[in-house]
C-alpha cells in the first residue's frame, strides 16, 4: 500500500519507527543528490555521535566500540604468583552513559575537497532539552558563521523548534541557510496536510543550485522499506488533533485494499 498521506506520515514519527526511518531517508537522500552533483561534488553520509548521562539506573554503560583483549603470557616468564584480590575502602557512582549515532549528510567539492553544504534531517534527541540538543545548537551555531550552505529538515511535530526568528506556525519545515544571505534564510513552513516541497540545495556560491523532491523521496522511502506493515498498529506519536485523527483514519480507510 503506498503512503496514503499527501505529505509527511504521521505515523512514521512513532518513537518504534523513527529511528529506522531516519537511517532510511538520509541514505536515500544521498543516492538522489549524487546523481545530480557528481562528478564536480561528492555526497557523503556522516554521523554526529552523541553521549549523555541516563536517568535510567537499568541502563548498562554504554558499549565500546572496539573490544581490546591480551593474549597469554609467555611460558617461560615463570610461575604465577597466583590471584591477589585488593578490597577498595569504599566505592562511589558514575555516570551510566547513552551514546547515539545521528546521520547527516555533507556535499564536498571534489577538486578541493572541501564541505559545501550540510544537510540534517532532526530527530528527537536533538529537539527535545537536554544535553542532544544543546551539542546540536552548538553544532548549529557554528555553522551559521562558516561559509557552508546549511540545510535543516524537520520533520517532526513533537519537540520545541529550533531557534528561528519570525518562524510562520506549522507542524513541519524545510529551512535553507545560504552564507551570503546571513541572518536571514528561506523556509517552507508545512501544515500536517501539505504536501513536501521540492527545495533547492546549494552548492559553491556563483553554481546553479540542484534540487531534491522530498516528497517523492519520502514516498521512496516508505515504499522501499516496507512501513505500510507496520506502522499502522500505533497510534501517532504525538497523538493527532481530533479532526486531523479523522482525516488520517478516513485516509488510511480508502488506501486499504
Amino acid at each position: 500500500m503506498p503512503s496514503p498521506f499527501p505529505g509527511m506520515n504521521p505515523y512514521l514519527e512513532h518513537r518504534h519507527f523513527w529511528p529506522d526511518f531516519h537511517a532510511m531517508f538520509i541514505p536515500a537522500l544521498r543516492v538522489a543528490l549524487t546523481a545530480k552533483v557528481t562528478p564536480d561534488y561528492f555526497v557523503s553520509v556522516q554521523e554526529q555521535i552523541y553521549i549523555s548521562e541516563s536517568d535510567d539506573d537499568r541502563r548498562p554503560i554504554g558499549t565500546p566500540d572496539v573490544d581490546v583483549t591480551f593474549g597469554g603470557f609467555p611460558k617461560n616468564r615463570g610461575k604465577s604468583a597466583g590471584p591477589t584480590t585488593v578490597t577498595a575502602p569504599a566505592t562511589v557512582g558514575i555516570p551510566r552513559l547513552r551514546k547515539r549515532k545521528i546521520g547527516y549528510l555533507e556535499v564536498v567539492n571534489s577538486r578541493d575537497q572541501k564541505v559545501v553544504t550540510v544537510i540534517e534531517l532532526l530527530s528527537p534527541s536533538n529537539k527535545y532539552a537536554g544535553e542532544d540538543r544543546e551539542s546540536y545548537l552548538a553544532k548549529r551555531r557554528e555553522l551559521f558563521t562558516t561559509q557552508v550552505n546549511f540545510v535543516e529538515l524537520d520533520f517532526l511535530r513533537g519537540g520545541p523548534r529550533m531557534p528561528l526568528k519570525d518562524l510562520p506556525t506549522c507542524e513541519y519545515y524545510a529551512m535553507v541557510s545560504r552564507p551570503a544571505a546571513r541572518p536571514k534564510a528561506d523556509i517552507w513552513p508545512l501544515r500536517l496536510r501539505d504536501q513536501l516541497p521540492t527545495i533547492p540545495i546549494p552548492l559553491r556560491e556563483g553554481e546553479p543550485e540542484t534540487t531534491t523532491d522530498l516528497q517523492a523521496l519520502l514516498h521512496r522511502v516508505y515504499d522501499e522499506s516496507g512501513y505500510a506493515t507496520q506502522i499502522y498498529q500505533y497510534e501517532p506519536e504525538p497523538r493527532l488533533a481530533p479532526a486531523d485523527a479523522e482525516w488520517a483514519r478516513q485516509l488510511l480507510a480508502v488506501a486499504k485494499p
